[in-house]
């Protein structure tokens, strides 16, 4: 069997994707011999929707339901930042630390995601701070000068850059989204509060209408 084509759009700053990331994670690692992966920043945060946390209401009442829904906690140093609210989210930031982490280990990338969530959203630690991607790097057994370093490159801004343009392309105008490319287009599999037993059901029946199509 061909593998299949899947693109994970997901966002650092984004607790959906906190919440989604479990099932992503063990569907890919059950799924691995099948599926050709990519993982992308969104942009959630970029430009004027980049405010201070007191800015945004809503995210208590958010947090509470991801929590109901898929099982996600939130951390003691996250919820000080929530409480304090001057901590401004920077997705340009989290996408150029990420992508200095995937270029050392790209068939990592769902781990590093997790891990840079696990930062902040349970830690509390900032994604636009150089230390935050040396202890992802130390947690996940990468080099944390060659992250470091990686961090600073034109590349890493790049690839950033890159990733948004992805995300355009692909119509991903919300996170997480998982998709499947088809010789006709791509095709949404399962949702934020999907488990794995039913992101693996949805390829399967996404599979089965691309066979009879």
């Amino acid at each position: 069997m061909l593998a299949t084509r899947l693109t994970y759009v997901f966002d650092a700053y984004c607790g959906w994707c906190l919440g989604f990331g479990p099932a992503v994670r063990e569907f890919a690692a059950a799924r691995s011999a099948e599926l050709d992966l990519e993982v992308v920043s969104g942009g959630l945060f970029r430009g004027t929707q980049r405010a201070p946390l007191r800015a945004m209401p809503h995210v208590a009442q958010a947090n509470q339901r991801i929590e109901q829904l898929t099982g996600a906690r939130f951390g003691v140093g996250y919820r000080r930042l929530v409480e304090d609210g001057t901590f401004v989210m920077d997705s340009d930031a989290a996408a150029v630390g990420f992508a200095a982490l995937r270029a050392q280990a790209s068939d990592q990338a769902l781990e590093l995601a997790g891990a840079m969530q696990h930062a902040f959203y349970l830690d509390g630690l900032s994604l636009s701070e150089p230390e935050t991607y040396r202890r992802v790097a130390e947690t996940t057994g990468l080099d944390p000068e060659a992250v470091l370093a990686r961090l600073e490159s034109t590349e890493a801004k790049a690839a950033a850059v890159a990733d948004f343009a992805r995300a355009r392309e692909l119509g991903v105008v919300s996170y997480p989204t998982l998709l499947a490319h088809t010789p006709t287009g791509v095709a949404r599999i399962g949702g934020p509060t999907s488990t794995a037993a039913q992101l693996g059901a949805a390829l399967d029946q996404h599979r089965r209408a691309t066979v009879s199509a």
